[in-house]
């Protein structure tokens, strides 16, 4: 059954959301640029229209968006602001997890009305000691984005025994993921890179931390709302799709800004306007090819699996098709980029139009974990019957 593609209302009011945003992200996105992370105004207007928790259950007050419907806002917001764009898609991905938490925790830590900000990790960097009622952890985590906003820390660690670590059923290290409050962590204040750099993915440490047993959570446990967002085969899936629908919304942000520079400047070799030369037309038409072909694979390949999936249905044929179209479209978005902002020419590399931040960002995307080139051999793998290593398959 094809997945219907009529807008819902929930989406409309949340496609109108990001219109009401939208001024204040032009207005504000680029001070984070100088800050290192947002700009406080911009997360607190972020947070009261709900777009820092597109993925919260609605048994904890949330809209519980599909990764289609979350995928919007997503691609709208990183068109005009890469690092505001990768902020929402983090805080949104990690209230996925509350999925799998206890209910009363999760109501708890929303509040009422539910507004629950989430920073921090997915790989295990922890150490964990069971205790009396749960466990002490110690750790150090990297990447935690948008962490000076956040109320909640997602801590993933390694369940030790003395100074061994516990073995899962698959051989593997025992993990299981913490849920902390953010003023049991420390800020380490090292996010200095080349691009995204309002997101504010400093590190952050944990010392001698007690967390009680309600407040931690596996995948691979029951989920404790019902619906396909929160199966845990599939977290991967949903989660990708947005950081992919932040490398679309970047390249859509380059093509757009290509398009004004093309129609008002020539270079610094000829007057002529870059939208009368051939080779400048010719390389428009092949990014908008590359970026629009893309997206629709996305779309085809994630509503699919969702119709599946939400309906309790078997669905590993539409897991590989998915997970190659996420690959793969992150690849298409950098290819994008870069199709327009060598057809700007000397025009791209001034920071007075938005052309070298789309440069810089995407090239910072593109080194997530969703665009690894291993996931294009593990989907041959399991395309030849054999068993890929990756996780989600």
């Amino acid at each position: 059954m094809a997945q219907d593609r009529t807008p819902s209302s929930a989406h409309e009011d949340l496609m109108a959301a990001v219109e009401r945003v939208l001024p204040l992200v032009r207005k504000l996105g680029p001070e984070g640029e100088r800050l290192q992370h947002m700009h406080p105004e911009l997360s607190e207007r972020l947070a009261g229209e709900g777009l820092l928790q597109l993925m919260l259950p609605r048994g904890l007050g949330g809209k519980q968006h599909t990764p289609l419907e979350a995928y919007g806002p997503v691609e709208a917001i990183s068109a005009v602001d890469g690092s505001v764009g990768w902020c929402v898609m983090i805080a949104s991905l990690i209230t996925c997890f509350s999925g799998w938490l206890p209910p009363e925790v999760g109501r708890a830590s929303a509040g009422t009305p539910a507004d629950l900000r989430m920073a921090g990790s997915i790989r295990p960097q922890g150490r964990a000691r069971k205790v009396a009622g749960g466990y002490r952890i110690d750790g150090h985590w990297d990447f935690a984005s948008g962490i000076h906003y956040a109320r909640w820390m997602l801590c993933p660690c390694v369940i030790f025994d003395g100074d061994q670590p516990m073995k899962a059923p698959n051989g593997g290290p025992l993990t299981r993921t913490m849920w902390i409050p953010s003023s049991d962590m420390t800020i380490v204040e090292n996010w200095d890179v080349i691009g995204l750099r309002g997101t504010g993915s400093h590190d952050f440490v944990v010392k001698d931390v007690f967390v009680p047993e309600s407040h931690t959570l596996s995948l691979a446990d029951p989920q404790t709302h019902p619906g396909g967002l929160y199966i845990g085969r599939l977290f991967l899936s949903w989660a990708w799709t947005t950081t992919v629908a932040h490398a679309m919304g970047i390249a859509r942000g380059a093509i757009d800004t290509f398009v004004d520079i093309a129609t008002a400047r020539g270079s610094t070799t000829s007057p002529t306007l870059l939208r009368d030369r051939p080779m400048v037309q010719s390389k428009l038409g092949e990014a908008a090819a590359t970026l629009g072909s893309a997206r629709a694979y996305v779309f085809d390949t994630i509503g699919k699996l969702w119709d599946k999936a939400d309906r309790g249905l078997g669905y590993e044929a539409e897991l590989l098709d998915a997970r190659l179209a996420l690959v793969h479209s992150m690849h298409a978005s950098a290819r994008t980029v870069d199709l327009v902002y060598h057809a700007a020419g000397t025009n791209g590399v001034y920071a007075k139009n938005a052309m070298e931040r789309h440069f810089r960002d995407i090239h910072v995307a593109i080194q997530h974990g969703a665009a690894l080139p291993q996931h294009f051999e593990s989907a041959g793998k399991v395309m030849m019957g054999l068993r890929p290593m990756d996780p989600g398959w």
